[in-house]
């Protein structure tokens, strides 16, 4: 049996299943294309809450439209599923799956781990995995390859047992007997020009055809594929990617927090920058980072340079700066408080937007958790007000009772200070500003809304 030949043809002809794990942020959406091009697809994920949602055809991710969910149910085409037994009914399996930092800011390589560890046993003759949880260059080859390579053999199948060398115990070969790729997700929720079937993919295989398959699989549902030489490439890519915007962040970062002693507007000059044709892209200052990539990944490579005795300084630094972000807006928020014969001890604040980037309501990594634990613990009462977050959920890291206050003249007038954290279109800027008493803007949102106050302040 020719597994590539095979594969190919289930591909082309879509009667390939594929297999997501992790049915977040980045799987479900990705999950959808391939439905919505004619494959089916079975959704795996380990929080039963999901999966009754899903199969009710409803989204539990703001900016993923119900309706997309309930035709891919409607069609037949859609499975979630919390037995990842059912692996072996797949000819493709797609890991979605989170790559956290510990507390020591040091990769958490245990979602990976156990993902592969249940594909192991259950992977089946002919099967392709795609690795696309972002990790340090060498996860694919080093973790993933050793353990499917002597994947025993798989429960259920009907498929005769593979022998390599005499040895009917085991003994995948990779290209021949499965088919093993990195393909970083470059997932970007609620960006209106770009969304994952228009987002290039790039692919890295661990052999020459497990690059053909997968390539061929992606080409199959994404506008674009680019190939690179190995799953090493195609890691240091996406940590490339979001190293470098962590490095230009980290830059406007620290030249905020210069050009405010020196009495300059940040803002005016990233605008008259910007009007350079050539040679300069604009980045933007904030109150620390969000969202899964970039407070996260460039840590995964500090880590792994470690073993190669290669010290990251300049990355290392840009971490630095961007985690002092909260802190430097609350140093703020007590000089501003001061200035206006308040104590931060005491006060009440209010912080508009809990999720880490405006018009979603994905809370990974937000610096307004941040915000929240700093300002508590110098003995602030604090509130939030998010449209897309009305609680906010239980993470790795927080676990806040909190509801999100609504906004109102009354509310609004009984804090001592609003600080907006996440500039969401939704806001009424004009009535905020008119029925606060001090307003912190960290994202430059009034400025744009044409709005200048004497209660209204920059960090």
């Amino acid at each position: 049996m020719n597994n590539k030949k095979t594969l190919l043809k289930k591909i082309n002809e879509k009667s390939a299943v594929v297999g997501i794990i992790g049915l977040g942020y980045v799987g479900l959406p990705l999950g959808l294309e391939f439905i919505e091009s004619g494959f089916n697809v079975v959704g795996f994920d380990i929080d039963e809450k999901k999966i009754p949602i899903l199969k009710e055809g409803k989204s539990y991710i703001k900016h993923i439209n119900g309706n997309r969910i309930k035709k891919a149910i409607d069609s037949g085409r859609f499975d979630a599923t919390t037995d990842f037994s059912r692996l072996t009914e797949t000819d493709a399996i797609i890991i979605c799956v989170p790559t956290p930092l510990d507390e020591h800011r040091e990769p958490d390589m245990s979602y990976i781990v156990d993902t592969a560890e249940t594909i192991q046993k259950y992977l089946k003759p002919g099967q392709l995995v795609t690795l696309e949880s972002t990790t340090y260059p060498g996860t694919t080859e080093e973790i993933l390859l050793p353990l499917f390579e002597s994947a025993p053999f798989a429960q259920n199948s009907k498929l005769s047992p593979l022998t390599k060398g005499g040895d009917t115990e085991g003994g995948y070969e990779v290209g021949k007997d499965f088919f093993l790729a990195f393909s970083p997700e470059r997932e970007d929720p609620n960006n209106p020009n770009f969304s994952t079937k228009t987002i290039p993919k790039v692919i890295g295989g661990v052999t020459p055809d497990c690059l053909e398959v997968s390539q061929a699989l992606y080409d199959a549902v994404l506008d674009q594929t680019v190939a690179v030489s190995s799953p090493r490439a195609a890691e240091a890519t996406k940590l490339l990617e979001n190293i470098y915007r962590s490095v230009n962040i980290a830059l406007v970062n620290e030249l905020k927090m210069v050009f405010h002693r020196m009495d300059i507007d940040i803002w005016e000059v990233i605008n008259a920058a910007s009007t350079k044709p050539f040679g300069y892209h604009p980045f933007y200052p904030g109150p620390g980072l969000g969202g899964h990539c970039i407070p996260i990944d460039p840590f995964y490579l500090t880590w792994k340079a470690r073993e190669y005795e290669v010290n990251t300084k300049f990355i290392e630094l840009a971490g630095e700066i961007n985690t002092y972000q909260p802190y430097y807006v609350v140093t703020r928020t007590m000089e501003i408080l001061n200035d206006h014969g308040k104590s931060l001890k005491g006060s009440k604040v209010l912080i508009l937007g809990a999720a880490y980037k405006k018009n979603i309501d994905d809370m990974r990594e937000s610096p307004s958790l941040k915000l929240i634990e700093i300002l508590r613990s110098k003995s602030a009462e604090v509130d939030y007000n998010d449209p897309y977050v009305p609680k906010l959920p239980a993470t790795r890291k927080y676990n806040y009772d909190m509801n999100s206050v609504e906004l109102t003249k009354d509310n609004l007038n009984k804090y001592d200070l609003i600080l907006l954290s996440t500039d969401h279109d939704d806001y009424d800027y004009q009535f905020i500003i008119q029925n606060s008493k001090l307003v912190i803007d960290t994202r430059n949102a009034f400025s744009k809304h044409g709005i200048k106050s004497d209660k209204l302040f920059d960090a």
